[in-house]
């Protein structure tokens, strides 16, 4: 089959296109003809040596956490799958999980059935971005109705899921973005929008009870100061969180980081919302897995609206 790897961690042309071996299955996985594949910035920044570089053992290395596709094989021990069933997923994080190829290997507890109305590309964008999404504001968070939340790049793949579960949960939302990004943030739900590159966040807004901090560095430091007493922040970006986490520790509210972790259940029930019309994913490019440097460039120039996706 054909796959993305890299043979030494380095920028976007240490990604090569070539022929690798078709995985083989586990009595717990199922085998995936692969559709497509989602593009996040811990992608580049794994392959580059950063991210979760550490976790990925020896190399050479296929990159990629979340896929949609076919099941083709399933192992003796997998129950509510069977070939032909389409499904998506975001996997084994953050070991890894080669999800950039023709075919993976998927741990049945980690996928979940794609809905019909789903294309493969938004099913393959949809499982990271998700799950952080629903982690942070749920399992971190803690959210609840009637709360006010700030969205810190609303616009970007996790930020533009967080608005539209934070207000169908019935929170108060408002969304900080460019101001290009602000009619189309106001269409995903958010009651208020406010341009960070021109607007300062702890002056302009007070009393909110959860800060999802897609940006970090002093912008996530900055929006500490909109917190209520009680209120607390959950940053996504890894390397700036010890500063975030010092910051908020010295002004007496809450802050912590998230890693995201791969939940069937938790997809399954995204797939509902998304099969219901509540949640809807914006795909800012579908790119052929052969065409994946080019991917990781656009996902590192920053900017994106939506999520990236390698279409196989």
């Amino acid at each position: 089959m054909k796959a993305i790897r890299i043979h030494a961690f380095g920028g976007p042309d240490a990604l090569s296109y070539e022929e690798v071996p078709t995985p083989t299955i586990r009595d717990n996985e199922v085998l995936v003809r692969n559709k497509a594949a989602g593009i996040n910035p811990i992608d580049w920044k794994t392959c580059s040596g950063g991210g979760a570089a550490s976790f990925i053992g020896k190399l050479p290395f296929v990159p990629g956490w979340e896929f949609a596709g076919v099941v083709e094989l399933v192992g003796a021990a997998v129950e509510g799958f069977k070939p032909g069933d389409e499904v998506f997923g975001f996997i084994r994080f953050p070991e890894a999980a080669g999800c950039y190829a023709e075919h993976l290997a998927a741990p049945a507890n980690q996928i979940a059935h794609k809905p019909a109305q789903m294309s493969f590309s938004e099913g393959a964008g949809l499982g990271l971005a998700g799950l952080t999404a629903w982690q942070a504001l749920f399992d971190k968070g803690q959210l609840s109705a009637g709360q006010q939340v700030l969205v810190l790049a609303a616009a970007g793949g996790v930020g533009h899921l967080a608005v539209q579960l934070a207000k169908a949960a019935g929170a108060q939302v408002t969304g900080s973005a460019s101001a290009a990004n602000h009619e189309y943030l106001q269409s995903l739900g958010c009651d208020a929008v406010i341009d960070y590159q021109t607007q300062n966040l702890g002056q302009e807004l007070q009393d909110i009870d959860l800060v999802i901090d897609g940006m970090g560095g002093e912008v996530g430091i900055n929006a500490l100061q909109c917190l209520k007493p009680g209120g607390r922040l959950v940053t996504l970006p890894s390397v700036t969180l010890d500063a975030v986490v010092r910051a908020a520790e010295a002004a007496g509210v809450q802050a912590s980081g998230i890693r995201v972790e791969p939940n069937g259940v938790q997809l399954a029930e995204l797939a509902k919302r998304y099969a219901q019309g509540s949640l809807k994913l914006t795909l800012a490019a579908e790119i052929p897995l052969a065409e994946a440097r080019s991917a990781h460039q656009q996902s590192a120039g920053g900017h994106v609206r939506g999520k990236l996706v390698l279409t196989v």
